[in-house]
């Protein structure tokens, strides 16, 4: 317990279950963090922090749009105003737009790259200049197996979240010097709502047959991600920066 204790942390993408950022936020929560969660689901957002509090935590929760520079203008805003300090960010809001080239329009790759990078850009953006005046920090930005590997229908999605990965390290390169650092996580097949589609026992199945040649041969779960994440917050990663890592039961290995 408190790996994370008394630090601030943002959350984007927190409100769906179950999702990689409603489990991150919960784990931070769990080992003593502050949470700033967000979604453009304010109901669901508005349930994660629920829970969080009913568990002893401390959170707020705010709609946020992550594709709009005035809505993270106000999110950081907010976040000093709740508890004077921002210490960890988690780039964690995206979508998937998959389709092959010949039937992606020029309209979703704009709303993949917007989405997916330019709030990435957004989020580090925005929230460097108060980790500098709190004297560091962490920005975890979520990529995919997809910004390492070529993957056929993901020929947006691939863009987007091959520039998190480059953006990354360019960002870490620039900011340590401010105790600032900067990594990303790169899942691979793990259980949540945007991999399934819908909740059902058929696209789980789908989803664990589509692992059973990994070397780790099981569906990754939520929880496989918020660990990492977790790791990448605290300060038990204090050597660490512009680095990748990848959750993917071995899938990028073989």
């Amino acid at each position: 317990m408190g790996r994370v204790q008394g630090k601030v942390a943002i959350v984007t993408g927190a409100a769906s279950e179950p999702s990689l950022g409603r489990s991150t936020a919960m784990a931070l929560a769990r080992e003593g963090a502050r949470l700033v969660v967000t979604d453009i689901d304010e109901k669901g957002v508005e349930d994660c922090a629920q829970k969080i509090r009913d568990a002893g935590g401390e959170a707020i929760a705010l709609r946020q749009d992550v594709v709009s520079e005035q809505g993270w203008k106000d999110v950081i805003a907010s976040t000093i105003a709740t508890y004077g300090r921002l210490d960890v960010l988690v780039n964690n809001a995206g979508i998937a737009v998959l389709k092959l080239l010949d039937e992606l329009s020029l309209d979703d790759w704009n709303r993949q790259v917007n989405v997916n990078l330019t709030s990435v850009f957004l989020g580090c953006k925005y929230a460097v200049p108060e980790m500098r005046k709190a004297g560091g920090g962490s920005i975890v930005n979520l990529s995919s197996v997809a910004g390492l590997i070529g993957l056929q229908r993901c020929v947006a999605y691939s863009a987007s979240k091959g520039g998190v990965r480059l953006m990354t390290k360019s960002i870490a390169l620039e900011v340590g010097q401010d105790k600032i650092r900067c990594n990303s996580v790169h899942p691979g097949v793990i259980w949540t709502n945007m991999q399934a589609g819908a909740r059902d026992s058929a696209n789980k199945q789908a989803g664990q047959a589509a692992t059973a040649g990994f070397p780790i041969s099981r569906l990754g779960e939520p929880e496989d991600i918020a660990n990492c994440v977790l790791y990448l917050s605290s300060d038990e990663s204090s050597y660490v920066t512009g680095a990748e890592f990848t959750v993917d039961g071995g899938m990028t290995a073989m």
